[in-house]
């Protein structure tokens, strides 16, 4: 008889036939599961292929648990209790690497819409207001030459690192938790407010979980520039929300680009009335070819498991 696989968004079609050859395939179609929902899910599949936003919390890991394996699909994982996960005898995997540059591709879209104003250039010529060359008063930031404050110094960060140091000659500088040496010119400063002072543009590039939530705070965003623009590639709740806003509003940065959001897919209506902010629908790993290759991954650990080996990406 075949596992039964649970898969709770639609993911890519080369990726479903495979799967649908191998396991007794259902997809979910019905958005996010809930907890009740995952731990419905946990009681009834040998194996499920979830991804941001589903509700593995430790709460979900409670009665009887079939499930023996979550090939996660995506990078992140902080969705998914990966400790009570494994005291239920459950593997938890995630797909790391494939999605690094579309990822770090969005940080730097962000980053060169926010500083020339792409957003409300775009918006004043769709209205119908644009009379010519001065383009409406749209004024932006030279990116050229800047300094860049990577926070996170992983695959992503050193991949922003180098698109901005070697494409655009700036000068990097990072906070990491740990002491980093990274394959890119870049200077680790002494803490995060060294940082978010030195740096022109901030990009936040760190996992989400316990660890990070709201590591950006009010006192994080004090200390940088009135002329800075902070970028959010990472997870929405690494950043005090409230406390972007604020600043935005008084002007005390001068600008946030965020493809990230504290509570997806909820935007806060202070947040979007901002014209000094771009705005992005979670749109890091979202080109077809890195969709196509996480799922893939997701699925080989899967059958890793299922085969009775140990799944590539195992992170418990």
């Amino acid at each position: 008889m075949l596992k039964k696989l649970l898969i709770t968004r639609p993911i890519a079609a080369p990726v479903l036939v495979q799967a649908k050859a191998i396991f007794d395939v259902t997809v979910h179609a019905g958005g996010k599961l809930s907890v009740t929902q995952a731990a419905q899910a946990l009681a009834q599949f040998d194996a499920i292929l979830p991804t941001l936003g589903d509700g593995f919390t430790a709460d979900a890991f409670v009665g009887e648990i079939r499930c023996k394996m979550i090939g996660n699909f995506g990078v992140g994982y902080n969705h998914i209790d990966v400790d009570a996960a494994a005291k239920a005898g459950v593997i938890v995997s995630n797909t790391p690497d494939v999605l690094t540059d579309a990822t770090a591709d969005i940080a730097l879209t962000l980053l060169l819409a926010t500083a020339r104003r792409a957003g409300e250039g775009e918006r004043f010529v769709r209205s119908g207001k644009w009379g010519g060359f001065d383009g409406g008063g749209i004024m932006g930031t030279h990116v050229t030459g800047k300094t860049l404050g990577v926070i996170g110094m992983g695959r992503i960060g050193h991949a922003i690192a180098a698109r901005c140091h070697y494409g655009f000659g700036m000068d990097v500088v990072f906070h990491n938790r740990s002491p980093k040496v990274v394959p890119v010119p870049a200077r680790q400063l002494d803490g995060l407010h060294d940082v978010m002072a030195a740096a022109d543009f901030v990009v936040v590039a760190t996992p989400g979980g316990a660890g990070t939530t709201k590591l950006i705070d009010a006192a994080a965003l004090a200390a940088m520039k009135p002329t800075g623009i902070f970028i959010n590639i990472s997870r929405g709740e690494v950043v005090d929300e409230d406390a972007l806003i604020a600043a935005l509003e008084t002007r005390q940065i001068a600008g946030a680009g965020l493809d990230v959001y504290e509570n997806e897919p909820h935007v806060p209506s202070r947040l979007l009335a901002l014209e000094s902010c771009v705005l992005l629908p979670h749109l890091g790993s979202a080109t077809q070819e890195t969709r196509q290759a996480m799922a893939q991954m997701a699925l080989d650990n899967i059958i890793a498991w299922a085969d009775g080996g140990d799944p590539p990406q195992r992170v418990n």
